[in-house]
Order: C-alpha cells, then structure tokens, then sequence
C-alpha cells in the first residue's frame, strides 16, 4: 500500500507541474516560438486561429501542441517550419503553409529527427516541398492528416510523407496528393500504412525500399503518375488495398522488384496498364485478389520464381499474363479467368482442360511493343486460337490446371 501511495503522488506531483499556454492574438503569449521556450517539459501550447510567420521552429523538449480552429504556421516559401528533435511530442491541428524549397537540403513542414513517439495528427500540409519528413525514429504515428502539394517535376518536388531508417511506424487514414511520391518508406521495418488515400502523385502513391516486416492494408493508390513500387524488401503484407487508373507506358498498378517472402492478398486492381509486374521476386503468393480492366493482369517476368496464384478473378483485361521468357518457375491454379472456354463435365465447379493466360500476341507484344496496335484486330483473334489448339511459341508450363469456372466472391 505503501508503494501504491508513492505512486498516485508521484503521478499527481507530474501533473501539477504540467501546465498549458495559450497562444494568440490577444492572450499574453502572441508567439509560438516563445512559448516553446518558456514551456517545460510535457507542456500542452494551445494555438488560437491566426496567421502564424515564425521562420524555423524547434522542438527540443516533450511538448503537445494543439491548433484551435486550424491556425496557420507559414514558411513564406523560405523556411521548414517545423523540426521535432525530442521524445514524446504531439503537433495536432494546424495548417502549416508554404515551406521552402532546397536542393542541398530536404526542407519539410514537418521535420522529425531522432526521435522517439512522436505523433502527427490532423494536420493540414499544402504547399510543401516535403511535408512530413521522419528520419531515425521508432514508433511514430501519423494519422488524419490533409497533404496537398504543388507538382511540377520530380526534381523540384518532395516526397508527402517521408520515413528513412525508422521502425514501428503507424501511418493511418492520411490524404496525399500532388507530391513526387506520396507514402515513401526506405530502411523502415515492422511498420503499418493503414486506410490511407494516395493519389495524383507524380510519381509512386506508394513507394519501399529496403523495407522488411510491414504490413500495408485498406489503402487506395489511384491515378499516380507510376502506381505503387515495393523493391528489394521481404515480408511485406499487401492486403485489402485498391491499386486505381494507373495509366501510363512506365506505369503499374503495383511494381514488385526484387522482393521475397511477401503476401499479396483480397486486393483490387482496376484499369491499370499493369496490374502487378513482378521482375526478380521470389516466394510470393498472390492469392485473392480481383484484376479488372487492366491492359495486363499480370506481368510476370522470368526471373520470378516459386511463387504462386491462387483464388485471383480475372475480369475484362487485355492480357491475363504477359512473360519475357519460354520457361516459367512459378504456379498457377484455382483461378477465375474470364476468356476460359472449356467445360465442366462432371459439375465440381473445375474446368476439366488447362488455361493458358499467355497468349501468343502478348508474346509478340512483349518482343515488339508496336504491334500493340494490331490490338483485337481479326488477325490476331485467329493466332490466338491457332496457338490455343497447338502451343507453340508461349510458355509450356505457364497453365492453370485447375481453372474455376465461376467467379469467386471477394
């Protein structure tokens, strides 16, 4: 009991020395920058609406910082406004405008470096070279943020929420667009990027590398200039995402380059150029998942191996499968393919033939891209029905020997 006592005092004497400061207009702190320096450690600053030109601030102590009624903090396009350098901070509720722009220096509105539990929530961004950029950091939250940059070349645009060498990360339910990417992970492990909308990047909605152990889930990555790119990472989760309109000749829906052990699963991939375009992947399974309206469902290099497709609906794609290469180390089965012309005699649901999802145009294609415009010409429904009746030029053991003959209910 004793100890139980020393306890709740100690708690209570902690929150007696906390305290809050109120920022505005007509209070008797009118700058944010000083009550940064008279507040103490774990002090709550609540900022009133206003127009806030503060040049660069730093935190270097645990403080909460919360905006009533979306004040804004404006880096007149010089300066990054924010840099977080301490444990345990809380920026919540502000509109940070306008920070500026250096190509020697990744200038951010929100700058986080070597710190530890910091939270980013409900934010308004616009204007920003990088918006929230988090550097050597573990378990930091960014979550409800607004991030609307100003695109004009990769060059001269920054990543809209940016993580370098970080662990434990939890990125949820964010809005990004008009950056160069619009989530980008490098050297983060054991993170989630959850319910998170990416769209009209530049670039990547989404872009890793050198990431392992994360887990992405419930995100939508629409009309991004390349799609989504995971690269030279490992056990990576992708579940419940929609990967959207992703149109372009050098564009996917999700781009997989040089990755292992990962799980692709109940996702959507609706009118892309290319649904999934694997090169050098290794123990994949995709099972799952719907690909719709794509120009490929499928590009599967051969450099792939051991991977498998399973449970997928292939619904009104150009291309169920395209492949650069005669042998195929990779299986598939128990999929749903919409241009499946076989039978089921015995009713178990199973066509009692193989598919074959490469065609032997998307072979040509794969060699010579602008025969592409010979596309549903009467010539080229002809090879393919050639090719169908005596395989000759596609990949002899790329088949589904257990296609559905009923779409799956995803």
């Amino acid at each position: 009991m004793r100890y139980l006592a020393f306890i709740v005092i100690l708690l209570a004497g902690n929150i007696s020395f906390s305290r809050t400061i109120i920022v505005g207009e007509n209070e008797s702190v009118n700058s944010i920058r000083r009550a940064i320096e008279i507040a103490n450690a774990h002090d709550t600053i609540l900022v009133r609406k206003g127009n806030y030109r503060e040049g660069s601030l730093v935190i270097a102590k645990p403080l909460v910082i919360l905006g009533i009624d979306l004040p804004v903090l404006n880096g007149e396009k010089k300066y990054e406004i924010l840099t977080i350098g301490a444990n345990d901070v809380t920026v919540k509720g502000i509109h940070f405008l306008n920070s500026g722009y250096s190509a020697m220096n990744d200038f951010a509105s929100i700058k986080v470096i070597d710190a530890d539990r910091v939270s980013i929530l409900n934010n308004r961004i616009t204007g920003a070279y990088f918006a929230i950029h988090i550097s050597n950091s573990s378990h930091a939250l960014v979550r409800g943020n607004t991030i609307m940059g100003n695109p004009r070349s990769e060059q001269l645009t920054g990543n809209g929420i940016h993580f370098w060498k970080s662990s434990h990360a939890y990125i949820d339910s964010n809005h990004i667009s008009g950056h160069r990417d619009g989530i980008y992970f490098e050297f983060v492990t054991f993170s989630f990027i959850r319910k998170n909308l990416s769209e009209n990047n530049i670039r990547y909605g989404l872009h890793f590398m050198f990431s392992n152990d994360d887990h992405y889930i419930g995100n939508t990555f629409k009309s991004n200039g390349a799609g989504v790119a995971v690269m030279y990472s490992k056990k990576v989760r992708m579940e419940l995402n929609r990967f959207e309109h992703n149109w372009g000749a050098s564009s996917y829906g999700l781009l997989l380059k040089d990755i292992a052990d990962s799980d692709i699963h109940n996702n959507l991939f609706l009118k892309n150029t290319s649904g999934i375009h694997m090169e050098g992947t290794s123990r994949i399974t995709v099972h799952h998942n719907t690909f719709k309206e794509n120009g490929w469902a499928m590009r599967v290099q051969a450099s792939c191996n051991d991977n498998e497709f399973f449970y997928n609906n292939y619904l009104g794609n150009s291309f169920d499968v395209g492949t650069n290469g005669s042998l195929v180390m990779n299986k598939f089965y128990a999929n749903y393919w919409d241009k499946y012309e076989g039978y089921d005699i015995n009713k178990d649901g199973i066509g009692d033939i193989p598919y074959r999802p490469v065609s032997m145009y998307s072979m040509i294609v794969e060699q010579n891209p602008n025969s592409l415009i010979l596309l549903r010409s009467f010539t080229v429904s002809l090879l393919d029905k050639a090719e169908k009746a005596i395989p000759s030029l596609t990949p002899e053991n790329l088949f589904d020997d257990k296609p559905l003959m009923k779409s799956l209910t995803l």
